[in-house]
């Protein structure tokens, strides 16, 4: 579809970026690597007046870690994320579902933070960052603010970010026995249904597990009910099945031309479990 006509600003700082959507208003919107905003400008889901580039600001680019915590700017690529060195040793689970993003031109160009913000149903951060324990960080002109993954994604291409609020950086807790699985879409390699696991063994006992979970339903959510099932639990065949089996309890699953809602129930139970093994294994 032909694009309709916009204006296309660049910000070189973060305060002139809130300036330049302030003189927008509602009319103006903000874009980093625009895998997710300009593919829905062509379909008309969205028409904003004025376009604002933010992937010049500088201090949104990098990885580092420190106590204990990992720190990935808003505009760090899939890719990049998919290949640190930092993130393949302290998050290995974000890295594995970094690489499995699309394919290597959306990679190299999507941002982890527009990822997050558009907050697709089938997109593969969510359920992955929700398991890690991620914290999502927040700016706009009024200020700061952070928010954990788990209560940041609460509808269908819905968030708690606001009107205004820029993704600057994602912040992820140092997960060695972490994994990511996932049944991608044929086509456009959005998650069918994906399943991040963040483990905490001792010997062979699951002192604590999370699990996200992302395309099942309209948005990502923690599979709270597997999780009790497993904490404290032996990791073996029976106990895992009955996790997997309660991974989709309490949740409508999406039933579209995709994947049935019975499909997609099968698939949670099925990624559920890859996941536990590989996170299992890194243990």
């Amino acid at each position: 579809m032909i694009a309709y006509k916009f204006d296309y600003k660049v910000a070189n700082s973060i305060e002139e970026a809130f300036s330049m959507l302030s003189s927008a208003g509602d009319a103006g919107s903000f874009i980093s690597g625009g895998h997710s905003l300009v593919p829905a400008m062509k379909l008309r889901l969205a028409e904003p007046e004025t376009l604002i580039d933010i992937s010049k600001i500088p201090g949104m680019s990098g990885v580092a870690i420190e106590d204990g915590f990992i720190t990935i700017g808003g505009l760090v690529t899939h890719a990049e994320v998919a290949s640190s060195y930092i993130i393949k040793e302290s998050c290995p689970g974000l890295a594995e579902c970094a690489g499995v993003i699309g394919d290597a031109q959306v990679r190299n160009k999507g941002t982890i933070g527009g990822n997050v913000a558009h907050a697709d149903p089938g997109s593969d951060y969510p359920g992955a960052l929700i398991a890690f324990g991620a914290t999502i960080c927040l700016s706009s002109s009024e200020g700061s603010r952070e928010i954990a993954a788990e209560n940041f994604f609460t509808g269908l291409f819905d968030t708690a970010k606001e009107q205004g609020e820029i993704v600057t950086a994602v912040k992820v807790p140092v997960a060695s026995s972490s994994a990511y699985a996932k049944f991608p879409n044929p086509a456009s390699r959005y998650a069918v249904v994906g399943v991040g696991v963040a483990l905490n063994m001792e010997n062979s006992t699951c002192q604590s597990i999370i699990i996200g979970v992302t395309g099942a339903a309209d948005h990502a959510y923690r599979a709270k009910e597997s999780e009790s099932i497993l904490n404290g639990s032996e990791l073996e065949e029976n106990n895992i099945e009955k996790a997997a089996s309660a991974v989709s309890e309490s949740k409508e699953m999406m039933n579209d031309l995709v994947a049935s809602a019975d499909y997609r129930t099968h698939l949670c139970g099925v990624m559920l479990k890859r996941a536990i093994a590989k996170a299992k294994y890194r243990s």
